[in-house]
């Protein structure tokens, strides 16, 4: 029930999601709604709301890191791996931090790794201030981490040079542009599909401003 739900709603999308993607994505709803009853990692319930809410609103943003240049992506406060372990799933050759605080999270995300056999994924426990990468990221990502203010303040050192900040925003997105500091820019802001949903989703696309 939970694949043929999965299959429809990519139906209605411009996605190309393999058969064992597929199967890798119920994978790891099924390991979700499995560790939730003891961790309570997110608070969905029910496996086929999560597949709408969790799993396809994390795919829609997929177009958006297909260049080739993004190679390296950060998932900063990625929480149970939203919507990092989705994107890796569809972009095996990229390669996924899932960084959290939270031991409980990054425990469950090594498990994740270990049973879909996710090679392109590295779980990492830290706050995002104190995590310090050897080389910047192609893309800092995030999905309800903070308003675009403070995740760009705690998130400024991780881009590379050419680096972009997307951040997954709902409807109140202008008003978070509007108070943004001025070391960024916002170069997009993309309307987000969501098969099923009527709440409004966008990705802001931003880039550091270079003297």
């Amino acid at each position: 029930m939970l694949r043929a739900e999965l299959d429809r709603q990519l139906a209605q999308t411009n996605l190309n999601v393999s058969e064992l993607q597929r199967d890798q994505l119920i994978g790891f709803l099924q390991l979700l709604h499995k560790w939730n009853k003891a961790y309570n990692l997110t608070s969905v319930r029910e496996p086929l709301q999560m597949i709408s809410r969790h799993l396809l609103d994390s795919l829609v943003v997929g177009p958006y890191l297909q260049q080739s240049d993004c190679q390296r992506i950060i998932d900063v406060g990625t929480g149970p791996g939203l919507p990092g372990v989705p994107l890796a799933i569809l972009f095996p050759e990229k390669n996924f931090v899932l960084l959290d605080s939270l031991g409980k999270r990054i425990r469950f995300l090594n498990e994740v790794k270990r049973q879909l056999g996710l090679a392109n994924i590295e779980p990492v426990q830290s706050r995002v201030e104190d995590h310090l990468p050897l080389q910047g990221y192609d893309a800092v990502l995030s999905r309800a981490f903070a308003n675009l203010s403070d995740m760009l303040h705690w998130c400024q050192h991780l881009p590379a040079s050419q680096g972009r900040f997307l951040a997954m925003k709902g409807a109140a997105v202008e008003e978070e542009i509007a108070a943004l500091a001025d070391f960024v820019r916002v170069t997009a802001v993309h309307k987000l599909k969501l098969p099923e949903q009527d709440a409004e989703r966008y990705l802001v696309e931003l880039k550091k401003i270079t003297a």
